[in-house]
C-alpha cells in the first residue's frame, strides 16, 4: 500500500483532494471525445441533418461550435471575478457541470430534422464544458500538490477516461443488437446519454473532497462597479501590463493563431470525414487510436527540446513548435485530398503525434517568457485568450464551406492559422523575452527588499 501511495505521489496525486481534482479530467473528457470529436458530429451530419443539402450540416455545425465558444469567451472573465471575490469557484463549476450534463442529456433525445434544437443544445453543452473548465483550472493553484505533476496526471487521466468510454460507445454503435439496441441511431443516443451520466458521476469526488479556496483579497480596481466591473478592469490591467513584454505578446499572438487551427481540426474532423464519405466506424476507430496514442506522443514530443535533429540541429521549444506546425500544415493539405478511410487513419495518427506536445510546449514556453511574480494573472489572460482563439477557426470553416459549397476548401483554409502562427513565432526572440522576464523578477525582488528594510521611497505616504 505504501509503495502505491509513493507512486501516486510521484504523479502529483499526493492527497485525496489532488486525486479528486485530477479525476474530474477523467469525467469531462468523455464529452470532449464522444460529443465534440467523435460520435455527435457524425450523428449530426447523418441523422439530425439528413435532410440538409450539400455540406450544410458541416456549415451549421461550424457556426454552432463558434457560437458556443464565443459565449464563454465573453462571460468567463466576469464570472471568474465574481467567483474570486465571493468564494464561489466550486459553485460556478457545479453550475456549468449541471448545464453541460442536462444539455448533453437533451442531445440524446434529438432525432432526424431536429437541427435547430440540436444546435441550441450543443451550444449549451459546449458552454457548460468550457465554462466548467475555467473554474476547474482555477482550483489547481490552491491544492497542496505539485501543480506541474498534478496537471500532467489530470491530462493523462483525461486521455484514458475519454478513451475508455469512447471504446464502449464504439462497441455499441458497431454492434447495436449485441447490446440490446434496436439500431445504430438508438445506440448513438445511448452513447450521448452515457456521457452525461459519466460526467455527472465522476465529478462527485471533486465536489465532495476539494475545498473551496478563500476569497480573493485583491481590492476592486478604481472606477470598477462591482464584480462585473472588476472582471473587466482586471482584464484591461493585465492587457496593459503584457504589452511591456513584446516577445511575450508576439508569442501570445502566434499561439492564438495556431491554437485556433488545432482546435478547429479537433472539433470538425469527424463531420468533415462524414461529408467526404468516410464511414462512422472508421472515423470513431481512428479517434480512439488518437486518444490512446496521444499520451506517449505528448511526453515524447515534450522531450524534444534539448535534443538534436539528424545530429545537426539542436532542438529548442520554438523549433519543436515549428515541427508541430509543419505537421499540422501537412494535415490541412492532406485533408483537402482525403477520400479513403486509410487516409483518414493516416491523418489521425499525424494528429496524435503533435496534438498534446504542441499544447504542452506552448504552455511551458509561455511560462518562461512571463515574470514569475505575475504568472498567475498572465496565465489567466492566456486562458481567456485561448478561449477567444477557439471562435475564429470554426467560423471560418463554416463561412468558407458555405461560400464554396465544399468543406474541402474549409479544411485547407486552416493553413491561415498555422502559417500565420509560424510567421509570428519566427519574430519571437525567446532569449530576449526570457531576459526581460528575469529582469522584471529581479526588480520586483529588489523592491520587496527595500520595503522590508524600510528604505522604500514613499512608504507611508498618503
Amino acid at each position: 500500500m505504501s509503495r502505491l501511495r509513493e507512486r501516486a505521489a510521484g504523479l502529483g496525486l499526493e492527497s485525496p483532494a489532488a486525486t479528486a481534482w485530477a479525476l474530474y479530467d477523467w469525467a469531462n473528457s468523455a464529452f470532449a471525445t464522444t460529443v465534440v470529436a467523435a460520435v455527435f458530429p457524425i450523428y449530426y451530419e447523418s441523422v439530425i441533418g439528413a435532410g440538409l443539402s450539400g455540406n450544410l450540416a458541416s456549415v451549421y455545425f461550424g457556426y454552432t461550435t463558434a457560437i458556443g465558444l464565443a459565449l464563454i469567451a465573453v462571460v468567463s472573465p466576469v464570472l471568474g471575478a465574481i467567483a474570486d471575490r465571493y468564494r464561489a469557484k466550486k459553485r460556478f463549476l457545479a453550475g456549468f457541470v449541471v448545464l453541460g450534463v442536462v444539455a448533453t442529456t437533451g442531445l440524446s433525445l434529438t432525432g432526424e430534422g431536429d437541427v435547430l434544437l440540436a444546435s441550441g443544445l450543443f451550444v449549451l453543452a459546449n458552454a457548460g464544458f468550457v465554462g466548467a473548465n475555467v473554474f476547474y483550472d482555477s482550483l489547481l493553484g490552491h491544492l497542496d500538490a505539485d501543480p506541474d505533476r498534478l496537471s500532467t496526471a489530470g491530462y493523462a487521466l483525461g486521455y484514458f477516461g475519454g478513451g475508455v468510454l469512447l471504446v464502449v460507445n464504439l462497441a455499441w454503435t458497431l454492434s447495436p443488437e449485441t447490446f440490446g439496441f434496436a439500431d445504430t441511431g438508438a445506440a448513438t443516443r445511448a452513447a450521448l446519454l452515457s456521457v452525461a451520466v459519466w460526467w455527472a458521476v465522476f465529478s462527485i469526488p471533486l465536489f465532495r473532497t476539494v475545498p473551496e479556496p478563500d476569497a480573493d483579497p485583491e481590492p476592486v480596481a478604481e472606477g470598477a462597479s462591482g464584480p462585473v466591473g472588476a472582471g473587466f478592469a482586471r482584464l484591461r490591467r493585465t492587457a496593459g501590463e503584457i504589452r511591456e513584454y513584446p516577445d511575450l505578446l508576439l508569442f501570445l499572438g502566434a499561439f492564438l493563431l495556431y491554437a485556433d487551427g488545432i482546435g478547429t481540426i479537433i472539433r470538425m474532423a469527424s463531420i468533415y470525414g462524414r461529408e467526404v464519405g468516410i464511414g462512422q466506424t472508421q472515423i470513431v476507430g481512428a479517434l480512439v487510436l488518437v486518444q490512446f496514442l496521444g499520451v506517449p506522443f505528448a511526453f515524447l514530443f515534450g522531450s524534444l527540446p534539448g535534443r538534436s535533429l539528424l545530429g545537426r540541429v539542436d532542438l529548442t521549444a520554438k523549433r519543436a513548435l515549428y515541427l508541430g506546425l509543419a505537421v499540422y500544415t501537412a494535415i490541412s493539405v492532406g485533408g483537402f485530398f482525403m477520400s479513403e478511410p486509410w487516409q483518414f487513419w493516416t491523418l489521425a495518427v499525424a494528429v496524435a503525434t503533435v496534438q498534446g506536445g504542441t499544447q504542452a510546449l506552448s504552455r511551458s514556453l509561455y511560462s518562461t517568457l512571463a515574470p514569475t511574480g505575475k504568472s498567475s494573472e498572465f496565465f489567466s489572460f492566456f486562458s481567456i485568450s485561448s478561449k477567444v482563439a477557439g471562435v475564429a477557426g470554426p467560423a471560418l470553416f463554416a463561412v468558407v464551406g458555405q461560400v464554396t459549397g465544399s468543406s474541402r476548401y474549409s479544411i485547407v483554409s486552416l493553413l491561415v492559422f498555422f502559417l500565420g502562427g509560424a510567421a509570428l513565432l519566427s519574430r519571437v526572440d525567446v532569449d530576449a523575452g526570457r531576459r526581460a522576464a528575469r529582469e522584471a523578477d529581479a526588480e520586483a525582488a529588489a523592491g520587496e527588499g527595500e520595503l522590508a528594510g524600510g528604505t522604500g521611497a514613499g512608504v507611508g505616504d498618503p
